[in-house]
């Protein structure tokens, strides 16, 4: 059976794929080694996970994150992207969903750390494999895991603060 797409659904899965790519733009601290850079778009990858669930998680985190790359001029990253980040919302929403019910900050922080580490092997695999930078792509590691442990710092502050002012209750997909 399809399930019944809400404009509700769709229009916050549109309005996380904007803030996503306006977010990875917004600070860009260029990485000269592996031609790319660090960003706070994962922040709103990881609360689009958790707000919209896997699949529309996906689609958001994955096309907002291209679509940055594809914005800022690095287009050697938009497909490594959009798969990546993809995963790491599935990731995050599938341990959230997994764990974080009755523990709601428990399941996020695990489902951040998992959905960050795939993030760090993910592009490092990417630019081994694909870009062909061999060994040199580990020089992408300490620099995704900055920008992997402010994205999941700054998601749980913002998913903290969303649900203290009863935010989340208004925006829930579910609806």
């Amino acid at each position: 059976m399809k399930e019944k797409i809400s404009l509700k659904k769709m229009v916050l899965t549109a309005l996380f794929a904007a803030l996503t790519c306006v977010a990875t733009m917004l600070i860009e601290i260029p990485m000269p080694a592996t031609q790319g850079y660090v960003n706070i778009g994962d922040c709103f990858v990881l609360l689009g996970a958790w707000v919209l669930g896997p699949i529309y998680g996906a689609f958001a985190g994955g096309v907002g994150s291209a679509l940055a790359d594809l914005l800022a001029g690095y287009p050697h990253y938009i497909v490594g992207t959009l798969i990546i980040k993809a995963l790491m919302a599935v990731i995050a929403a599938l341990a959230y969903q997994t764990l974080g019910k009755k523990n709601g900050y428990l399941g996020r922080l695990v489902g951040g750390v998992l959905a960050e580490l795939w993030m760090v092997l993910g592009y490092f695999l990417y630019a081994m494999l694909i870009l062909g930078k061999g060994i040199a792509a580990a020089t992408s590691i300490p620099g995704n895991l900055l920008q992997g442990a402010v994205g999941i710092v700054a998601a749980l502050a913002l998913i903290v603060a969303l649900r203290e002012s009863r935010t989340l209750d208004k925006v829930s997909a579910n609806g």
